[in-house]
């Protein structure tokens, strides 16, 4: 192993074994025993041939052979109870990680989303924590029963002869540098592999995710094309690593056939002259034969490890970030009651791109103010801002006469309820979409609002009701439907503040309706933002705010603003011509 590897164990241990302890402290004592009955048996072949075959006492035999089946009992024994073990301790500690991962993940700001794909994190939750676990309890193994096997079956060979195994061993020094340097060379091809996996998952995510348009679009060879190129690329990886791997077991093989051809041309003679007997050869013989083997499983796991380093380093890597919109530490208490929310002189950039410019306006406590403008013109961005999944460059932002920066992120993102174009569904039961985990909610309440989105209208037609599954991503409903589901979730959340972000864009007139009315009633009471193209959606707004490339360029009413014949004005009378055309 590299000088590397001491943090990476050593994170490993801290982090995650040692919770876990006195388990694998019983699991290793076992695997000691296990290992230690190789060389316990080997012992008994001198015996076995010298007092038993060759002298023919017949006492010998039964007291030689109970004494070899009780090894072999002892063996089976502490084989399988260290194995449930470290399984037990193995599962825990991958559930363990993979949770510590997931939940930090979450913790991480967007910016670090939009950066790194969600099959490259799926990867690295999965494949990476699956690839560590796995080779820590092999590398446990190795050192808990196949190092302990390898140093009683060499002290059986050496209380036989100690020339025997000196000649034995005469070819190990020459494994030292090149085990050095095939370790190099896995870790550098498997954290290439561990690359290329990433992309694997993030490519199976993307076509997953787009099967209808890509059906749409005849695009299935050119998808799967590309994840071909992929594959081999992770293939030859692969390979490459496995050869590198693979490289310090065949030096053993090597080494330990040159290693018997020596005792073979030096012991033999000592046998054919009666110095030796052919027990103690034998004995000899079957300690460095059985030793043969976990020593092969020792060499290879030193590249193993190599190839688990790489996943603990990018794991490690993952664990480093950390985010960034974070609560301050006299964080100031959210309001409980509908507030006055304040943009004043707004800035942000995405990279080098300004995206909001100066932005000021105020959306008055209880009222419905809605933002309107091209794409592009700073709305969903005014959102984001808001709820601080982002932080402006400069400016101020308020809810409450409280500024957002100033407030507990928990308590902060407890005002918001949402409703999206894209409604936010998982797979699982209707019920479980629009509790999300509560348990704290009555039939009659649940029932109230299942009435006021409008869900009960539909859910007879459900066969199993409330306890219909959604689908993936809610696919097993209309989009009337799900948006129905988010404004039930919303309902249910009950919170001062309602954002609606295109919440009726991509439904039917009927749809829309529907939704639209349950919006109104969800509304009541509440600070309501709403970012609508279709202007016919806010008119009856308490005030209309008009953006433009990041700026607040007018606000009023609907009447108000078309009066003033500005941006508004224009484009209501471009969507009023498309919908006069599409008539």
């Amino acid at each position: 192993m590299s000088e590397r590897s001491g943090p990476l164990l050593r994170w490993l241990w801290q982090d995650y074994l040692r919770p876990h302890r006195k388990v694998l402290s019983v699991a290793v004592i076992l695997m000691m025993i296990e290992g230690a009955m190789l060389g316990v048996l080997s012992r008994m072949i001198q015996p076995m041939f010298d007092t038993v075959f060759l002298a023919g006492d017949q006492n010998a035999l039964w007291w030689v052979g109970l004494g070899i089946l009780a090894i072999f009992c002892v063996r089976a024994v502490s084989s399988a109870g260290q194995r449930i073990l470290l399984t037990r301790v193995n599962q825990r500690a991958a559930a363990e990680m993979r949770s510590t991962l997931l939940r930090h993940l979450m913790r991480l700001d967007s910016g670090y989303h939009q950066v790194n794909p969600p099959g490259a994190l799926i990867e690295r939750v999965q494949g990476d924590v699956t690839l560590i676990n796995t080779t820590w309890a092999g590398l446990l193994t190795a050192v808990g029963r196949d190092l302990i096997a390898v140093i009683v079956l060499f002290s059986v060979a050496l209380s036989v002869d100690w020339r025997w195994t000196a000649v034995a061993l005469i070819g190990i020094p020459f494994l030292v540098l090149p085990s050095l340097l095939a370790q190099a060379y896995v870790r550098k091809r498997s954290t290439a592999a561990r690359e290329l996996a990433g992309r694997m998952s993030t490519r199976l995510d993307e076509v997953f995710h787009g099967i209808n348009p890509i059906k749409l679009n005849a695009l299935e060879a050119y998808q799967a094309d590309r994840y071909d190129a992929l594959a081999e690329g992770r293939v030859q990886s692969e390979v490459k690593a496995a050869t590198g791997q693979a490289m310090v077991p065949a030096l053993v093989d090597i080494m330990t056939g040159v290693g018997f051809l020596g005792v073979m041309i030096y012991g033999g003679g000592e046998i054919i002259d009666g110095t030796k007997t052919v027990g103690q050869f034998m004995s000899f013989f079957t300690a460095m034969s059985l030793a043969f083997e976990p020593l092969r499983r020792l060499g290879l796991m030193s590249g193993q490890w190599q190839i688990a380093a790489a996943s603990i380093l990018r794991v490690r890597s993952v664990l480093a970030e950390q985010p960034t919109l974070t609560s301050p530490a006299d964080a100031r208490p959210a309001p409980q009651d509908a507030p006055d929310i304040v943009f004043e002189d707004v800035h942000l950039t995405y990279g080098e791109l300004p995206v909001l410019r100066g932005a000021s306006f105020t959306a008055a406590a209880g009222q419905t103010t809605a933002l309107v403008g091209a794409s592009g013109a700073g709305k969903s961005t005014v959102f984001n801002v808001l709820t601080r999944l982002v932080d402006p460059a400069s400016g101020r932002v308020e809810i409450g006469g409280t500024a957002v920066a100033d407030m507990d992120l928990a308590g902060l993102r407890g005002l918001f309820s949402v409703v999206a174009q894209d409604a936010a569904l998982f797979d699982d039961s209707l019920c479980e979409n629009i509790l999300l985990g509560r348990d704290d909610v009555s039939d009659t309440t649940l029932s109230d609002v299942l009435d006021a989105a409008h869900v009960s209208d539909f859910l007879p037609q459900l066969e199993a009701g409330l306890d219909s599954p959604a689908g993936p991503r809610g696919s097993n409903l209309s989009g009337g439907q799900r948006q129905r589901v988010a404004i039930a979730r919303a309902l249910l959340r009950d919170t001062p503040i309602l954002l609606l972000d295109e919440a009726t864009s991509a439904l039917d007139t009927k749809s829309e309706a529907v939704v639209q009315k349950a919006l109104e009633r969800l509304s009541t009471g509440r600070t309501t933002l709403v970012i609508a193209h279709r202007l016919s959606t806010v008119r009856n707004a308490d005030k209309i705010i008009v953006m433009d490339q990041g700026r607040v360029v007018d606000m009023g009413t609907h009447d108000a603003l078309i009066a003033r014949d500005g941006i508004y004005a224009d484009l209501h009378r471009l969507q009023f011509a498309k919908e006069a055309t599409d008539v």
